[in-house]
């Protein structure tokens, strides 16, 4: 039944029985015979889960659409149904015959926040003292709501959000059958102007601390290639004790005693008993071992009886013959130097009740190396599925979905390097979840929902209390979320040479040297307490590059051309008389390279060998504009035809050759336009003119 308000005024444009999903793909459940979608009429809760497809890291809660509090009240009830079904079907017949046009919202989630963002301007108009209801309500009054809001601790982005909800609802008034103030309440001004929310180009998001990212990846990956081998086959070994438990305890003295005889079989303690009490008998494990289900282990207990105790004095007998051990599933673990300089097994004992938390620290291992190491956002890692890892191009990937900024869910590939593909393995064998690779491990009815950020501390404090055993470095306590090691990673790809191409790829932005997307130069901001290290490899990189093209020259090969080339041949050239000269070997030809001035920039396009410092000659500063600060030449603005510093080296060519070939086949087409043609044309001027200096005269 449909309810009219005496404030009504005029019908609402939907049907209570009008499903609030339209013009959407439904889950295969939501369209069998009788199955439930949320209907417009539903004044208590929109439950979209089992309806539409839900992101795997979305909790059941974050899909569904509660009316309460505040939202319980009829007219606020009615007026925000009606603007959510307006955001959520924006092409919705009615809606565009009233002249509406909005946006509209792709995610379960955002009506939540919308929702959400009502309930409050609601509960804060009544401890105000305003009307009950927004139909009295005035602009200057939702003004004032934000300057409220702004006058707390909630962060800018946040009131940002309450700005374009109410200009949304402004925008939507033609179509609303309940009055809410007529007119945006900040004409001409975009809800980041509202809030006056810098533009700048700048990210919040900062990089994780590297005292915190070097002991945090070494330690997931020892789990995951040093010690989760023990585990996987401690947890095979007990799956297969389960399935092969006997639920009658009929035989067990005659097993017993043909277990006893066996020298190979040990009666298993629990791993750490405490301060000053005797290693006890892990029964339940025991009666595993003898091939019974481990809850009979009242088998061995003296208040059952004189039968039990004997078998119980029998067992106690061979542990005080010292016949026992702690690793009954696993048998011998890796070993490991640990913080007091002994070296011993990683792990006191791996009993039932050590494997889900072995398994679960796995997990977050496994999920640690790739946030950190992918640059895949968390949703797009948590939607990674069973066989997932592929070849993409020659090269290992993983497939996922991605979520963020798209509705339709478009599959993607990452590359990732062969430690990722060896934790997805770990991750994959320890999930529990029928399609997932990071779900709970110990659950049997779950929907797969995991937090990253849960995981990552989980690690971190699995990792600090199991040190005395492992032997890992501590891992500092730091703020840290998934979000930030994609940042992390981004930055230390581009400080390596070339790898703006990989952090492009990666980061699915189109990165180019003369102009890269500002997101991804955010993402690839060095970070200052990654300078020293940043600095430190940087220096190691160009150094081992530099004594290879040492190597190379003094073998006789060609290692590049153009005057640039020239001077670091000279330069090699004088090194090389001086080891001679001094009958030196290797280690003075590396002295001697790290110690004169040979200054090379390595690029995917040429090398430059200016010296930062004083770059004469460099055509780039030519007539240019310098940015405060900066120090060496302009990388957009270079012109390896030209310069006196460039130097082309053999692994370029190929590059120019292809770029020749291109220009060629443009210019060859007579419908190309004359502007692109002219572009074409200087194009294939450079390129020729490179090639000449790299082969001669033709």
């Amino acid at each position: 039944m449909i309810l009219h308000l005496p404030q009504q005024r005029r019908p609402s444009l939907f049907r209570d029985d009008e499903p609030v999903v339209q013009g959407r793909s439904l889950l295969p459940e939501a369209r069998e015979p009788g199955a439930y979608v949320p209907r417009f009429g539903d004044r208590d809760v929109w439950n979209f889960n089992g309806v539409l497809k839900r992101p795997a890291n979305c909790w059941a809660s974050s899909w569904m659409v509660h009316f309460s509090f505040e939202l319980a009240d009829p007219y606020w009830n009615l007026l925000v149904r009606e603007f959510l079904m307006m955001s959520f079907n924006p092409r919705h017949p009615e809606v565009l015959k009233s002249g509406v046009a909005l946006d509209g919202y792709g995610s379960p989630s955002t009506l939540i926040q919308v929702a959400s963002r009502l309930r409050t301007a609601a509960k804060w108009g009544r401890k105000t003292g305003l009307p009950a209801h927004p139909e009295a309500w005035t602009k200057q009054d939702l003004r004032q709501r934000i300057i409220d809001l702004s006058a707390t601790e909630i962060r800018p982005d946040t009131v940002r959000g309450h700005v374009s909800a109410f200009k949304a609802l402004a925008a939507a008034g033609p179509a609303l059958s309940l009055g809410w103030p007529v007119g945006d309440p900040w004409p001409g001004q975009s809800a980041r102007n509202v809030v006056e929310l810098s533009a700048s180009k700048d990210l919040a998001t900062p990089a994780v601390p590297p005292k915190t990212w070097f002991p945090l990846i070494r330690a997931a990956w020892a789990y995951i290639h040093d010690f989760a081998p023990d585990v996987v086959r401690a947890d095979r070994r007990y799956n297969e004790l389960l399935a092969a438990a006997n639920s009658s305890a009929l035989g067990i003295d005659e097993r017993l005693e043909e277990w006893i005889a066996d020298p190979q079989n040990k009666v298993p303690l629990y791993a750490s008993p405490s301060k000053g009490q005797d290693p006890q008998v892990n029964w339940s494990l025991l009666m595993l071992l003898l091939g019974y289900e481990r809850d009979r282990y009242a088998v061995f207990s003296e208040a059952e009886g004189r039968i039990q105790g004997q078998r119980r004095a029998r067992v106690l007998g061979e542990v005080a013959k010292g016949r026992t051990t702690t690793q009954a599933l696993a048998g011998e673990l890796a070993q490991t130097a640990r913080p007091d300089g002994s070296t011993g097994p990683w792990h006191p004992g791996i009993g039932p009740r050590a494997l889900n938390d072995l398994k679960t620290a796995l997990r977050d291992a496994a999920f640690t190396l790739v946030v950190g190491l992918s640059m895949m956002r968390d949703s797009e890692i948590h939607e990674i599925l069973r066989e997932s890892v592929v070849e993409h191009y020659s090269t290992p990937a993983v497939s996922s979905t991605k979520i963020k900024g798209t509705r339709n869910r478009p599959g993607k590939h990452w590359w990732i390097a062969e430690p990722l593909v060896e934790a997805l393995a770990i991750a994959e064998a320890v999930s529990r979840h029928p399609e997932r690779v990071f779900s709970p491990v110990g659950a049997d009815n779950q929907d797969g929902t995991i937090d990253g950020v849960n995981m990552l501390e989980s690690f971190v404090r699995f990792v600090n209390k199991n040190r005395a055993w492992t032997g890992l470095d501590e891992i500092p306590a730091a703020y840290i979320r998934p979000h930030m090691f994609r940042k992390t990673m981004a930055m230390l790809t581009d400080q390596f040479p070339g790898s703006e191409i990989a952090t492009g790829i990666q980061l699915k932005h189109i990165a180019t040297r003369a102009l890269a997307n500002a997101t991804t130069r955010s993402y690839a901001a060095s970070d200052d307490n990654w300078a020293k290290y940043l600095e430190d490899a940087l220096d190691n990189v160009k150094f081992r590059k530099i004594k290879d093209l040492y190597e190379c020259h003094t073998a006789g090969e060609e290692i590049g051309f153009g005057p640039g080339a020239e001077r670091v041949k000279d330069a090699f050239d004088q090194i090389n008389d001086t080891v001679k000269a001094r009958n030196g070997d290797a280690r003075t030809a590396d002295t001697l390279l790290r110690t004169t001035r040979i200054h090379i920039r390595f690029g995917m396009l040429n090398n430059c060998t200016a010296d930062h410092t004083n770059p004469v000659g460099a055509v780039c500063l030519e007539n240019a504009i310098v940015p405060d600060g900066h120090v060496g030449p302009l990388d957009e603005r270079c012109r390896p035809d030209r310069c006196a510093n460039s130097m082309i080296g053999p692994e370029h060519l190929p590059i120019y050759d292809s770029h020749q070939r291109t220009q060629l086949q443009l210019i060859s087409n007579p419908s190309l336009p004359a502007c692109r043609r002219d572009l074409a044309e200087r194009e294939l001027d450079i390129t020729r003119n490179v090639l000449k200096m790299a082969r001669g005269p033709q």
